[in-house]
Formats: structure tokens, sequence, C-alpha cells
């Protein structure tokens, strides 16, 4: 039992500070896109267990202004947007121990047996999911929907988490 729980307090430890880190989609989660026409785009962000809402919302947000970016647009508008957690559940296998001892004087044998089982939890964990549906826009648009300019937001983001600056140039 105290090997399970050094275990469990030792793998806390090593994931904690695990949340998806700012990548394309692996094993770990992180972003995927794509093109739906010239300047529509979709983008996706996916978390994992140790990854909040918010963090997947703001790397799908700015993925989405690199996307923009790097087709060429200036702005784009988000004309769709889900968010959604998905919820999963580990179950740990259930083992058994038995430890005995016997021992005899005379005619009289004597024993006790001892049995330990673990196992048998069940944990759940969420991860949240993030997508954008985006059109881009070489000019700032006259619409009444929020218009994104993708270099601010890249800037904005990368400075929030910390992440390498993106090489943009000025603001405007």
């Amino acid at each position: 039992m105290k090997k399970l729980i050094v275990t469990v307090i030792a793998a806390a430890m090593m994931f904690s500070g695990c949340a998806t880190a700012y990548q394309k989609t692996g094993f770990s989660g992180g972003f995927s896109e794509t093109q739906l026409g010239e300047n529509i785009f979709q983008v996706s962000f996916k978390g994992n267990a140790f990854t909040s809402r918010e963090r997947a919302s703001d790397f799908n947000l700015l993925r989405s202004a690199e996307v923009a970016l790097e087709k060429g647009f200036n702005y784009f508008i988000i004309v769709n947007s889900e968010k959604y957690t998905t919820t999963y559940s580990r179950t740990t296998p259930i083992t058994s121990h038995t430890t005995g001892s016997v021992y005899g004087t005379g005619n009289n044998i004597y024993g006790s047996v001892t049995t330990t089982t673990t196992g048998g939890q069940t944990y759940y964990y969420s991860s949240p999911v993030s997508t954008n549906k985006c059109v881009g826009f070489k000019e700032k648009p006259s619409t009444g929907r929020l218009v994104y300019k993708a270099a601010f937001i890249i800037e904005s983001i990368k400075r929030k988490y910390g992440l390498k600056q993106y090489k943009i140039g000025k603001i405007k």
C-alpha cells in the first residue's frame, strides 16, 4: 500500500506542471487547423487533464491569429466557436497479496494468513477542447462582429504565457 501511495504522489508531482504545451497535436494534445476556403479556416486546440479551459481557449485564439498571418490576413473574425470538455476515467487494477506463516509444536500446527487487496479506484480526468471557424481579411472589415488584429493577439497571448515572441514587427 505504501508503494502505491508513493507511486501516485511521484506521478502527481511529475505531471503537475504538464499542461499541454503550445505545439502541433501530439500525445498530450495541441493544435490543428484545416483550410476550408480561400480565407476561411478552422483551428482547434485540445488540452490534456492538466490544461485549464482558459489556456485551451487562449491557445486556440493564438493559433487562429498565427494561421491568419501565415495566410496573408492581418485581421480575422470568428464566425463559429465551440468549447467543450471531454471526460474519461481510469480504474486501477485490483491486486491481492497473501502472506502466511505456519509453525508446529508437538502434534499441533498453528498458522496465520493475511491477504491485502489494493486497487479498484476509479479516477476521472477532463480535457478541454476549443475550436474556432475563422474568416481572414487583409484590411479591417466594417462589420458588427468582433474583429481581431492577428499581430496584436499573437503578442498579447505569447506575453501572457511567457512564450517566445513572434517576429511580426511593430503593431499599429
